[in-house]
């Protein structure tokens, strides 16, 4: 490349995307020095860039996004800080999300239970001895009223890892917001939303896939009108990484399902820039830096080029690949689980370094039992040691360039790119899961990284290798039986008295709408407003939709 063309696109890049950002959004104010007072530069450069270098890495910012989906990324300000939370009760959860609050968290990240991501009541046969154990319990409006009781909605980002019912949780959040007086054009917050992935990676599925789509379309239609600053999915990878996939098939799977997504809505009628700068993804952090650094920055290059070439998006916000992390759960350990702290540590790194735009760092003690309030705490602070003291956050992107990194990064996306085409190749992601493509994929990567530990190939310290004799762990936290019980006579009274006429009639009103064209949301909203359950909400559409029954794949 020569010299002169690099100067140009140079003074280009600060004066139409670097400028402007500093003028909005100035950068922290401190000064960026080295832990031995050396200046550090906002981003570094190549001294010769290549012929390559403009349409490979680019600048920050900027088209393909390698570098970061912003110009000055965390010397403007920290990606949100949040802490996956939800256990019991809503008032236990309550509790947790204010405590985090006045702890540093920047972001509420809600857990539900079982029951509420299957859409099915807590009273309901199938549920027993699963309320409140592995998030929390959420029946009606009245149990989200409480979960946020004090907490205001215009103050906070809230993510809500919810995805069949995701329809009917938005609605409820929503709901709250309408009697805490905030309009929904304040709400800022992310619903998973991502159904393809249950089917392939989590099982929390409810319907049929063609249904489960135009639930989540609706969605994009509706938010794109009434709830313009919520991510309306958060098209996830990490899941699939938890089922076994390797990086690359994480971020090809992912991205595949994000075109799903995209086609889905444009063919109901959307147009790509009303909708896809909404469009958000939750990715894996695992133990290897490195790769896990490459994977993001692989990410981002591929999901720009795909937005612009095959979908003809022209605003930018469309193209940027904005992106929550989650440490790594299956890499924690029952033995010796102060090592997961370490773990958590490395997995943090490897977020930031690779560009996250928001972060959870995984408890010691989840391999365990539900993450306790002290080991909590020192998960939060993980990330608040990395934002101030590691130096990290002081430069863009401060591993580009490495020969190891950026040869990562470009084998990446070649593996990825293969996988997506194959996935073309069937008819794409809905038909590729009907085959059981992806979920094959990952079942052979999840038996070879098996057999790895298991012949001490791959070294997992305390579990093949460093192994030592240990107590029975102490001050685990566990779900009191009596949440179930409360909760059971929490439901009754909701149904005792509430308006049952007005819930009838606005059920009905939604079975009618299901059997038809109409965007559902507004009905679920009438439906919620009236206080009537998840589990009836979710029972109209069961009986309109059907349920989703998988093929085994072996």
């Amino acid at each position: 490349m020569g010299e002169d063309r690099f100067e140009k696109e140079h003074a280009d890049w600060r004066e139409k995307v670097l400028e402007p950002v500093l003028d909005k959004y100035p950068e922290r104010k401190e000064v960026f020095r080295t832990g031995s007072g050396e200046p550090v530069e906002r981003v570094y450069f190549p001294g010769d860039p290549g012929d390559d270098y403009l349409e490979e890495l680019g600048f920050p910012g900027e088209f393909p996004y390698t570098r970061g989906v912003q110009p000055t990324m965390y010397r403007g300000r920290f990606w949100t800080m949040r802490q996956y939370a939800g256990f019991g009760s809503a008032e236990e959860s309550n509790a947790r999300y204010r405590y985090l609050l006045d702890q540093g968290q920047t972001g509420l990240s809600v857990a539900f239970d079982l029951p509420t991501q299957i859409g099915y009541d807590s009273d309901h046969p199938l549920c027993a001895g699963e309320v409140g154990k592995v998030g929390v319990a959420i029946d009606s409006l009245a149990d989200m009223e409480v979960l946020f009781d004090g907490i205001p909605l215009d103050g906070v980002s809230t993510s809500m890892t919810i995805n069949a019912p995701a329809s009917v949780l938005l609605a409820m959040y929503m709901a709250v917001a309408e009697k805490q007086s905030v309009p929904a054009a304040k709400l800022r917050g992310t619903i998973q939303n991502d159904i393809l992935k249950e089917y392939m990676a989590r099982g929390t599925y409810i319907f049929p896939p063609g249904h489960s789509m135009r639930l989540i379309t609706d969605i994009f239609s509706f938010c794109s009108l009434n709830v313009p600053k919520w991510n309306t999915i958060s098209i996830s990878g990490y899941h699939i990484r938890e089922a076994g996939s390797t990086a690359s098939q994480e971020v090809a799977f992912t991205i595949a399902d994000g075109i799903a997504y995209v086609d889905a809505a444009v063919r109901v009628g959307l147009e790509v820039d009303d909708f896809a700068p909404r469009l958000s993804f939750f990715f894996n952090a695992h133990n290897d830096l490195l790769e896990e650094v490459a994977k993001f920055r692989a990410a981002r290059r591929m999901w720009a080029r795909i937005m612009r070439e095959r979908f003809g998006a022209r605003d930018a916000r469309s193209m940027m690949l904005r992106f929550h992390t989650q440490t790594g759960g299956s890499t924690l350990t029952a033995q010796q689980p102060d090592n997961n702290i370490v773990r958590v540590a490395v997995q943090t790194l490897a977020a930031v370094l690779g560009g996250t735009q928001s972060l959870h760092t995984n408890s010691r003690d989840e391999a365990l039992a539900l993450p306790s309030e002290h080991a909590v705490r020192i998960a939060l602070r993980t990330q608040q040691i990395v934002a101030n003291e590691s130096g990290v956050t002081g430069t863009v992107d401060p591993l580009a360039g490495s020969y190891y990194v950026e040869e990562l990064t470009d084998r990446i996306e070649d593996q990825a790119m293969e996988h997506i085409g194959k996935i073309d190749s069937l008819g794409g992601m809905v038909r590729a899961i009907e085959d059981g493509y992806p979920q094959r994929q990952i079942q052979e990567s999840a038996y070879s990284c098996q057999r790895e530990i298991e012949d001490r190939e791959r070294i997992v310290v305390g579990v093949n290798s460093y192994t030592m004799e240990e107590p029975p762990p102490e001050g685990l936290l566990r779900v009191d039986p009596s949440v179930e019980k409360a909760q059971y006579r929490r439901l009754s009274s909701i149904r005792d008295n509430r308006d049952n006429g007005e819930v009838a009639g606005r059920l009905r009103a939604l079975a009618d709408a299901a059997a038809g064209p109409d965007n559902l949301m507004p009905f679920i909203l009438d439906a919620v407003r009236s206080y009537a359950t998840l589990g009836e909400i979710c029972g109209v559409l069961r009986d309109e939709f059907g349920e989703y029954t998988p093929q085994t794949v072996l």
